[in-house]
Order: structure tokens, then sequence, then C-alpha cells
């Protein structure tokens, strides 16, 4: 079975079957698709984190089809109807629907309108309609009023029930109706009588339609939500009429009696049994897709958000702003730990600025405060410009950072874990300025739908969106590796390897014995195996370690490799780091054997070039136009600095330095045309844009980049 999943992999995804198989054992084996990804090149041929998740994820799916393919062969063959011809046709197919519908015929039912007639005597009669021989029916279904039966058009009716349900069992039938809706299908909406001023921000769908290949992701989303919600009434139909014309044709082979029967029993499948069934077949495919692009969008979304460029280990003061209840201060040093938290009231009702400042000054001596990261919520802008008037002793950045989801962390069990003896506010404060330090280690502890860089992620099937996010994170911790002596156990339940047992325990060594020295003391650690040990190793930093490859993602399996290097070339393993000619003078091909190919090579080599690299960019200071305060300001044809806040796949929404968010329009992001808008833009990004139309009442803002010049 599994040389028949590799087979149907290889040509969905154009990636060798050897490379599938060899995946697919290492999947099995426990790895994690980090390790595969960085560490087993040669072994699977270097398929990506992407192309293992998508091996792994196809390999799921038709083992789902194999057990729902025994479940039915049990099923039929219980009913004593399993024939050698039909045990052939299901075993050889993997198409889901092309399986359902074989099944069909023989699917237990509930009590249906033709399972009563059968009940009453009718099949025969009915298998003489759809002979369509017969030129009075009617003379021959008096034969057949007796018991339940009252009369000729009750026998009639009977019988046309049966060869409506046969009609919808059809695999012809059903293809040729799948047929016309892939076609010409029409999504429809209206909105309920009554609802129309309750659902404004719905208005776009009060009176739609749209044939429904083309509605994208989003609208097909928003609809759903606005239909489940009670506001749109939906429907996805093809031409009723060409629809059952097209049935006939199949089924109704008399211009007689029998005929015109057949052709009522056949209007009667129609619209009764086939119709919705392959309307709500095809409202299912459509969701689906739209959950798969939302999905996509949002764990790419998720993936720029954790590579946003951190500040790294500075002292940092985080500031949660407000204006009534003042703004919470908190003092961290450069691991993260709280050292001091204390109020603070610049701003009106309480309007103590001197005050204010005296602290912040005091503060910023006594902790030695390098920066301060401002969050982005209610008096964001009024803080950041009241720390910009003043004049410190010492020299400190004002960031301001994003707070989306920090609410969402101060009132979880992470942060009463962390800080029992204190409170939401100064849990929030903590997480902002976290966040300016290394927002991946600080964004791990949020649940990514809280985070605001979704598109209608509460409408898309939670856990195909759950499995995606973790996977994203997953991917991201493990792509930037964490140090071993300074990661939180949660932070550390993301490296490849590591549960979130394994990640308490090496938390609860560290705190009884000290900083970790070495990679190697990691086996001293309760739990933890050689299993474990070889998938999380290169993936855990120590900066300060004696051996400086315990520095970088070389793996400890490698270490001889690099040691034999720099014994061919007179030198220590550090020396070999810090020195580029001698590095230059290594022959990587020497070093190849059985077990180490080139892409292994290559990795160490580019890893002694730059230990411990982290892929995430430098941070940059990014300031708001001073002027633009409210949406009132705004004026078309003016040209802004914003940041990237959120992309979707219509498009991006612009932070320009007021509570509502502009949307630059994918027609709006470049002369050209843009399918996608990653291809322009990402999360974070600083970027100019002008504004090309203000609309108060619905509180939006439309954006273009187009014709205005980027300072990058």
């Amino acid at each position: 079975m599994k040389s028949v999943f590799q087979n149907m992999i290889a040509a969905a995804l154009g990636i060798s079957e050897k490379q599938i198989g060899q995946t697919l054992t290492l999947l099995n084996d426990g790895a994690t698709i980090p390790f595969i990804s960085r560490y087993q090149k040669e072994m699977t041929g270097g398929p990506d984190e992407v192309q293992i998740e998508a091996i792994q994820t196809h390999f799921d799916k038709l083992n789902e089809t194999a057990k729902r393919k025994e479940t039915i062969l049990s099923t039929i063959q219980e009913q004593g109807k399993l024939t050698p011809e039909l045990q052939k046709r299901i075993e050889g197919t993997w198409d889901n629907t092309v399986l359902e519908d074989i099944y069909l015929p023989y699917k237990p039912k509930r009590k249906t309108r033709a399972e009563a007639a059968r009940q009453k005597g009718l099949e025969p009669l009915a298998i003489l309609l759809m002979l369509q021989r017969e030129p009075h029916p009617e003379l021959r279904a008096a034969d057949f009023v007796k018991g339940d039966v009252k009369d000729e058009n009750d026998a009639l009716k009977g019988a046309r029930d049966i060869i409506a349900e046969q009609v919808s069992e059809d695999e012809r039938a059903r293809n040729t109706l799948r047929s016309a809706f892939a076609r010409q299908v029409m999504l429809t909406a209206k909105v309920v009588k009554g609802k129309e001023e309750e659902v404004a921000k719905y208005r776009d769908y009060f009176d739609y339609a749209e044939p429904l290949k083309r509605c994208s992701s989003h609208r097909l989303l928003a609809i759903r939500r606005a239909e489940a919600e009670g506001f749109l009434k939906v429907s996805i139909s093809p031409d009723d009429e060409e629809s059952t014309e097209r049935l006939e044709r199949l089924f109704v082979r008399s211009n007689n009696a029998c005929g015109k029967q057949m052709a009522e029993a056949v209007q009667d499948a129609y619209k009764r049994l086939l119709k919705p069934s392959i309307e709500t077949e095809f409202a299912a495919q459509s969701k689906e897709r739209a959950d798969e692009e939302a999905i996509r969008v949002f764990a790419e979304n998720l993936r720029q958000l954790l590579f946003a460029s951190p500040l790294g280990q500075k002292r940092v003061m985080g500031i949660d702003p407000g204006f009534r209840t003042g703004c919470k201060v908190v003092c961290l040093d450069a691991q993260g730990n709280l050292l001091h938290n204390e109020n603070i009231y610049p701003h009106p009702p309480v309007n103590k600025p001197q005050e204010a400042f005296s602290k912040l000054q005091k503060m910023i001596e006594a902790y030695k405060i390098e920066a301060v990261a401002i969050g982005n919520g209610t008096a964001s802008r009024e803080t950041e410009d009241f720390l910009k008037r003043q004049t410190f002793n010492r020299e400190v950045q004002v960031f301001i950072v994003s707070e989306q989801g920090a609410s969402i962390y101060s009132a979880s069990k992470i942060a009463r874990d962390e800080f029992p003896e204190y409170d939401v506010t100064v849990r929030g404060a903590v997480s902002i300025a976290r966040r300016l330090m290394d927002p991946l280690a600080e964004l791990v502890k949020i649940d990514p739908k809280s985070i605001g860089v979704g598109q209608y992620q509460h409408d898309v099937d939670q856990t195909k969106l759950k499995k995606s996010l973790d996977q994203t994170v997953e991917n991201c911790v493990n792509l930037v590796g964490v140090n071993l002596n300074t990661a939180s156990s949660h932070l550390l339940t993301y490296i490849s390897g590591l549960g979130p047992q394994l990640a308490q325990n090496i938390v609860n060594y560290r705190a009884e014995n000290g900083a970790f020295a070495s990679r190697k003391e990691l086996m001293k650690v309760p739990r933890m195996g050689a299993k474990a040990f070889e998938q999380c190793a290169g993936f855990l930093r120590i900066p300060e370690a004696k051996n400086p490859l315990d520095n970088t993602a070389v793996h400890p399996e490698s270490y001889h490799i690099v040691e034999q290097m720099a014994k061919d070339l007179g030198c220590s393993v550090a020396e070999l780091i810090a020195n580029k000619e001698m590095r230059l003078k290594i022959q990587p091909e020497r070093y190849l054997s059985p077990t180490v190919g080139m892409p292994t090579l290559k990795d160490i080599l580019q890893e002694l070039e730059k230990p411990g690299r982290d892929p995430r960019g430098p941070i940059r200071i990014f300031e708001f136009d001073k002027n633009i305060r409210t949406i009132n300001d705004l004026r078309i044809g003016m040209e802004l600095p914003g940041i990237v806040g959120n992309i979707t796949n219509f498009g991006a929404f612009v932070d320009i330095g007021i509570k509502e968010n502009g949307l630059i329009h994918l027609s709006q992001l470049a002369q050209r045309f843009v399918s996608d808008p990653n291809e322009i833009v990402s999360i974070h990004q600083h970027v100019r844009v002008k504004i090309l139309s203000v609309d108060t009442d619905r509180k939006r803002i439309q954006l273009t980049m187009i014709g205005v010049e980027q300072d990058n």
C-alpha cells in the first residue's frame, strides 16, 4: 500500500517516489519536519519544509481514504451485494467523490419516500415504467392498488419516488449535474428582509450574484459568515431548465405515457434530491478551497510576523499607554527579566507630565535603559510624542510595537505562571517590551488567531488552521534557533523533538544546575533520550559554550567533520570560524563519505561563515506623520508613511498612525498586474502610501502605492 501511496503522491507533487519513500520513512520514525529538512538532505534529496508537509498531508488523506474503503467494502459485504467487479472498482478508486458515488446505492438510509414505496410492493411497477414500453401504465398500476396503496395515481406516485431515488444515485446523473455546476453555477446572496439596517457591514452582498468559480476566498467566507449569522439567504444553482433537460436525455427514451412518467420522476429527482445534494457538495468544496486560501494567507502572514526584526539583548523599557488609567511602565534586563514597574500619568485627565518625566528619567538611569517599546493602542501617539519631547541623560531609542494579543497573553496561564504576583497590566507591558527584544520568543506564547494577521480566521476549519499555524510556528522557531540558556519552556516546546514535558524538564534542570555549558549536557536532562537529542540539538544555541560549534546550526553528529577540517588546516575550530582565508582553503569533496554528502557539507560551510546566523534582518525605527491624528485629518492625495499590519489575498492593510487602518487594494500595489500582495509587501514593512478615498461613515480608507516613491 505504501508504494501505491508513494506513486500517487509523486504524481501529485512532482517529487520522485524515492524521495517520498525516504521522507515518509523518517516521518513514520518520529522525525520532525524541521529536522528532516535541515539534517536529512542526503536521505531525502532535499525537499523543503513546505514540500515535506505536503507529502505528509497527502499521505494522511490517502490513509483516510483507505480506511473509508474498508468501511464501504465491509458494509456492502454485510448486505451480500459485494461482487468481484464491484470490489475491484472500489479498491481501485482513490477519488473520494467517485468512491461515495459508487457506495451511494448501498449506503444505509433513513426511511425515504422510495423505501416506503418499496415496502408497499411498488418496485415492479417502477421497473415497468423504467422500461418505457407499456402504452397504458395507469392500467398496470391498477394491479398494485391494495393495502396502503389508495388508487392508481398513488401507485404511480410511489413508483416515481423509487425511480427518482435511483436517478439521484446514478453516477452518470450525478456527473452530468456536476458538469453543469462546474460550468455555470451562480452564487447568489440576498439580505433577509428587515435586517438591512442591522448589518450594514454586509451591504455589498445584499443583492449579490457571481459565478462560483470566480468568487474569491474572502468574499465567499464573508457571505457564508453572514448566512450563518442569519443576515443573508445564499444559494448555489445552475440553470434549472438546462440541467433538467440534460438529465431527461439520459433517462427518457420513449415519447409515450411511460416516458412522461419517467420525465416527471427525473424532474422530481433533480429538484428534491440531486440538486440539493450536488449544491451541498459544491458548497463544501468551495468552502474548503476558501479555507485553504485563507489558511495559506494566515500562515504566510504569521511567518512574516514571527520573522520580524529583533532588537536583541538590550535593556528595554516597556510602556502600555493609556489616558485615564495612566501608562504602565516596566523595566527589563537584557535577558527579558522584569526589574521594576510603576505607573505614570503624562496625559489628561490626571495630567502630571513633570512627575511622569521625572519617574522616567530615574528609571532610565537606574536600569540603564537602552530602548523604549510603546504599545500601539490607545494613547500610543501621544505617549510617543511625550517621550520624544523629553531630553534624557542617556540616549534611548523609541519604538512603537504592535500590542495585538498582548491582553490575551497577560490573562493566560503562561503569563500567570511567569508573573504570579503581578496583575494583567504589568504582564501586558512586559509582553510589549519583550516583543521589541525578540518578537518570535514572545509571540509564540499567544494563540496565533489573536495576533491579528488573519483573514476570516474564525470562519475556516479550525482543526486545519491550528495544524497549519502550529507547523508554521515550529518551522520559524527552528529556522531561527533558540538560546538554550534563556529560552522559556513555551518557546522550547516548539523545538524539534521537544514537547511540553521535555521543555519544562530543560528549564527545571537549568534552574537547579545553572546554565548549560554544552549541548552534550542536554543528555543529563530527565527523559532526554538519544532520539530526542538527535532531533533537538542542532536547533539549540549556547552562545558562551566552550565548543564554538554549540552556538551554530552544525549538528553534533557533524562536529567530527569540522574538527577534521580544522586539523587538516592546522588550526582550532574557533580559528577556522574566525578566519575567512582559512575557510576558503577547505575542499569539501575531501570530506564526502557514504553518510555525508555535498548538501550537508555546503550547509556546514555556510554555517561556519556566519555561525548562529539569524535570518531576521536588522530593526529600523519608524515615525508616523505628526500632523495626522484621526481619520478627519486625512485628505485625498496626501502621501503618508505607514506600516503594513496585515495582508489578505485582496490587498494589504496599513497602519498610518490613526485608529483605522487603510487598505491598499491588490490593483493599487503596483503599475503591473499583481496576483499575490506578498510579491510587493510584507508584514511590518515600512511603506509610503497616497490617500485615494476616505469614507468617514464606514471608517474606510483606500490607499495606493502606485506613483509613490518608496524610501527603500
